[in-house]
């Protein structure tokens, strides 16, 4: 990227050229194309993507990228560009701190004391007998500051939400918008419904990984096993 913004100069904020390199760039991230030696492919999409952005055809790691949905089971930590590259789309489309209402910006990601909170705790997961491969997945995880994780603690989503609202923590209204900011469905986490919960939250992160990719994403039928 530092290459072709090099090359490229100005031109890189004609909103165009701003969209191919963005699909490139997050086709990269969620096709994991740039995970073992990759010398070859660097100098392949520099070539491949100045000619795009000059009318030819799309860059490899383009053309080649796919994302199966149920790489989400198997993103369980912060060691793959995958499991960054969610956190970063959620941090990009605006999600609010669940008690404070701030915004989780990449400056306030970093600034702040930031935790990745299992939205239906571990313990409380564990409990129920709830399969380890869904509850650790990125799909269960999102950005959220260490003091809201503390208070959050390992009960039921339903009793955490009684605890904020019953300290005077946020409202009722505030503190669902907060959650619904994480792509999550809040009546599910008031019922404790966490089948339902984790199908709609992992469709709506293929829909952030989709768009970010600019390619379509199908085959969620994997998400329910």
């Amino acid at each position: 990227m530092a290459v072709i913004f090099t090359i490229l100069k100005s031109k890189t904020q004609d909103s165009v050229i701003k969209e191919k390199i963005s699909s490139w760039y997050w086709c990269g991230v969620f096709g994991e194309m740039y995970g073992g030696a990759n010398e070859t492919r660097y100098a392949n999409d520099v070539g491949g993507m100045l000619e795009w952005i000059n009318g030819g055809s799309e860059p490899d790691t383009v053309q080649r990228a796919y994302f199966q949905p149920t790489r989400l089971l198997s993103l369980q930590s912060r060691l793959s560009a995958a499991y960054k590259g969610v956190m970063a789309l959620l941090l990009k489309a605006g999600c609010l701190d669940f008690i404070s209402g701030s915004p989780m910006d990449f400056t306030v990601f970093l600034d702040e004391n930031t935790d990745i909170h299992h939205i239906f705790p571990r313990a409380y997961c564990e409990s129920e007998n709830i399969s380890k491969t869904k509850w650790n997945s990125i799909v269960n995880k999102t950005p959220l500051f260490a003091r809201t994780n503390r208070i959050i603690g390992g009960n039921s989503p339903s009793e955490y939400l009684k605890r904020i609202k019953l300290n005077n923590h946020v409202d009722s209204a505030n503190l669902d918008s907060y959650i619904a900011s994480h792509k999550i469905d809040v009546q599910d986490l008031h019922t404790n419904n966490f089948d339902d919960y984790f199908i709609k939250r992992a469709k709506s992160l293929i829909d952030l990984i989709s768009n970010a990719m600019a390619k379509p994403i199908s085959n969620l039928s994997g998400m329910k096993s």
